[in-house]
């Protein structure tokens, strides 16, 4: 099995959607007629994405907006306070109906970066801190004394006597001076302290008294140790480490819940049975999403997916002719072929969602699903909400799209999806050890709104020169400064896994495969190699030498 792909080249000057410049992007593609999960692993490894079967890749150093590959090390991932309230407000609504007032949109921006940031730096922060022993001695005996004060102050309190409302009625007659009187009156119905129940305890008294049971514990199990009787142990105290993603997603239900939430993995290419069976409540999520979220027309909601799939169909000649053409081929398949409307434009949902140049794989060593393109279904009481489009890698799982049904956006489903995805990766290096990262695609640090995927951390950035991975946080200071930049701080590195050897690169000819120096003898043309070259320096090396390119 090998991967074909036809090299389209090099496109410049045409729209983009981030910035909204007319001629500002620049990005190399070619069309993948098919395509091992290896052979993109290493793509995307370099920099490549894929939209449908287009597989594109952004001249960084010449593109209005450049698009930096992100990954998350799903394994290390704390979710940040504002990743637990999204969880918490699916939890309410799944188990109680409840709808949180204030927050009815799901863009990815509705947990702020800084937010996201403070929450995942809390825990790194409190394992950093280093104090000095005498500042450590200075703190306890402040706060000892600030204790002791607080002791006084309540014994003084406590002192005072009750005083009958008649007995003051009778001072404030009297005419003596009036001084400040402490009166305890029980109070009204709905309001004050309940007397019939113990008084509520402060959190310091509450430590001091597990301390206490702590010290008890220990002095029984010694003494009971010592005359060799069993040891009797005391009900541990709760342990105070953060809760995982785990456990704040899959909290249990009480069994009167008000919805039940499902989450189904669907083989989308080649499509599964149950991918076909939900086929169409699929595609009438997506094409409503469309309408409310991008605001396309009802009769045309495919018409501008070529713009809107992330990073676009990179071709400005079809762009270009897209609308008219789009147009004449509807008309004429509903006045040839007698088709619905609705066909053609599921037709350009299917090429861009549903396609994939993957092959499936099913070794021993991987996932149970196996490897390919999938998508991702949420399931709400019996039906689809929202949808998302993943391929399942050798080494990651890499987010591709969602869409979702815009009744149930106060769920914000853009984060929810995300901190699914992460989870399930984690489910899946169970089972693979080496599949043990999330990509999100790219992110676009010129672009404010495209920010948001560095709220998901530890992750990194691909440097665009010479294709290691660095740390965002390390990269985050020259993004602020430059909008393109090179992250390997390391000047004398170069790309190890550049094309060394052009003779050995593959191509497939006139139905037969050869290795590039074979080729090239039968070719009168002089522009011929420098295509070949330029391909060969983007895909690198070993993908050069695995996939067959195609040649007229």
């Amino acid at each position: 099995m090998a991967s074909v792909v036809e090299y389209k080249g090099l496109k410049a000057g045409y729209y983009c959607g981030y910035c909204e410049s007319r001629e500002g992007k620049t990005s190399c593609g070619m069309w993948a007629h098919s395509m091992t999960v290896q052979d993109y692993q290493d793509l995307i490894d370099r920099g490549w994405r894929r939209s449908g079967k287009y597989v594109y890749k952004p001249v960084m150093d010449q593109t209005c907006c450049p698009q930096y590959t992100i990954r998350c090390h799903p394994l290390q991932f704390q979710p940040s306070k504002s990743h637990k309230k999204v969880l918490k407000k699916m939890l309410k609504f799944l188990a109680k109906g409840e709808i949180s007032k204030g927050n009815c949109e799901d863009e990815p921006m509705d947990s702020t970066v800084e937010d996201a940031v403070d929450g995942d730096f809390a825990l790194i922060n409190k394992l950093d801190i280093k104090c000095d022993l005498k500042t450590l001695s200075d703190l306890k005996g402040s706060i000892e004394s600030e204790e002791k004060e607080k002791e006084k102050s309540i014994k003084k309190e406590g002192s005072k006597e009750f005083i009958h409302p008649q007995s003051i009625e009778e001072k404030l007659g009297s005419g003596e001076p009036s001084h400040p009187i402490k009166v305890h009156i029980g109070p009204k119905p709905g309001k004050g302290a309940d007397l019939s129940k113990p008084p509520c305890r402060k959190a310091r008294e509450m430590r001091k008294e597990r301390q206490r049971l702590k010290r008890m514990q220990q002095a029984s199990a010694a003494a009971s140790e010592a005359q060799g009787q069993p040891v009797c142990l005391l009900p541990k105290a709760k342990s105070n480490q953060p809760k995982s993603l785990e456990d704040l997603i899959f909290q249990s239900l009480p069994e009167n819940a008000s919805h039940k939430l499902e989450v189904r993995v669907v083989r989308s290419s080649p499509p599964s049975p149950q991918f076909r069976a939900t086929f169409q409540e699929s595609y009438q999520v997506y094409k409503r999403y469309q309408m409310v979220v991008h605001k396309d027309p009802p009769d045309k909601p495919t018409v501008s997916q070529v713009r809107l799939v992330p990073a676009s169909f990179e071709d400005p000649e079809f762009n270009s002719s897209f609308n008219q053409s789009f147009s004449l081929y509807t008309k004429y398949q509903v006045a040839i072929h007698q088709e619905a409307p609705e066909i053609c434009e599921k037709s350009e949902f299917t090429r861009f969602l549903c396609s994939s140049p993957l092959e499936a794989e099913h070794p021993a060593n991987g996932p149970e699903c196996g490897y390919g393109s999938f998508h991702q279904q949420y399931w709400l009481d019996g039906k689809i909400i929202a949808v998302g489009v993943l391929d399942i890698l050798p080494y990651c799982v890499s987010s591709v799209y969602l869409y979702y049904d815009p009744d149930y956006s106060f769920l914000s489903l853009g984060v929810y999806s995300a901190l699914r995805e992460i989870a399930f990766t984690r489910q899946l290096h169970e089972k693979a050890s080496q599949l043990s990262y999330y990509y999100m695609g790219f992110y676009i640090h010129s672009c404010p709104k495209m920010r948001y995927k560095g709220q998901y951390r530890p992750s990194d950035l691909l440097c665009p020169e010479t294709y290691v991975w660095v740390p965002i946080e390390q990269c985050l200071p020259s993004l602020d400064n430059s909008k393109y930049c090179r992250f390997n701080q390391d000047p004398e590195a170069e790309d190890e896994g550049r094309s060394k050897e052009l003779d050995r690169l593959r191509v497939f000819h006139r139905r037969s495969a050869m290795p590039y120096g074979v080729y090239k003898n039968h070719q009168e043309d002089p522009s011929e190699e420098a295509g070949v070259l330029e391909y060969a320096n983007l895909v690198g090396q070993k993908c050069s030498e695995r996939m067959l390119l195609f040649r007229h």
